[in-house]
């Protein structure tokens, strides 16, 4: 479990073809710190489980569905990359929760600078537009953000400097692919509801 709070820009120092999946080695000198084989780290909203870590550099196996179902695939080395080790019970909840399990995969529409802001419009999966509301929570590429304006097929963030200067969305552009994550509590009341039914 995550709260989308990210600790480190990272780089994708290598990617290893292995078959039908691929070796992602990823430089984070603050999240490797108490790393150890088998940990979780989220890479871009993803959780992936650490095979091995080595001066400040992970490795993780991402196999063929997470590849096929995050944008993931696209990362190529230097590609920067948002990283969070996984919440503790102590912790203060930041964000919200977050589960590092993708629901889907957007793209940045458009970028509208205000003067130390900008709010950022993004396509949405059809299937997923049920599950966000206006001020509610989404996570995009592992970030823990607010909803703007929800619509059927997009929404809007606004993203503070913070964002801006610390995670990958102060340099995504239009086009570029981003890992969705709905909020878990909507898809539990859902489901629950639709249990009644």
């Amino acid at each position: 479990m995550f709260t989308g709070i990210v600790e480190e820009l990272g780089e994708i120092a290598s990617i290893e073809p292995q078959g039908d999946s691929v070796a992602l080695a990823i430089r984070g000198p603050l999240v490797t710190q108490d790393a150890v084989h088998g940990a979780s780290i989220a890479v871009n909203g993803v959780c992936l489980t650490v095979v091995d870590v080595r001066d400040g550099v992970f490795t993780a196996d991402v196999i063929k569905e997470t590849l096929a179902k995050s944008s993931l695939g696209a990362l190529e080395p230097g590609s920067k990359v948002n990283l969070e080790r996984p919440v503790r019970l102590s912790d203060r909840l930041g964000g919200h929760l977050v589960q590092g399990h993708v629901d889907g995969v957007g793209a940045i529409i458009s970028r509208e600078p205000g003067e130390r802001w900008d709010v950022v419009t993004v396509s949405l999966p059809a299937e997923l537009g049920r599950y966000l509301v206006d001020k509610g929570s989404i996570t995009i590429d592992g970030i823990s953000l607010t909803v703007v304006e929800a619509g059927a097929d997009r929404f809007s963030v606004a993203l503070i400097p913070t964002t801006l200067a610390l995670t990958t969305l102060g340099h995504k552009r239009p086009g570029d692919p981003v890992n969705l994550e709905v909020d878990v509590v909507a898809k539990y009341v859902e489901r629950m509801l639709g249990d009644r039914a």
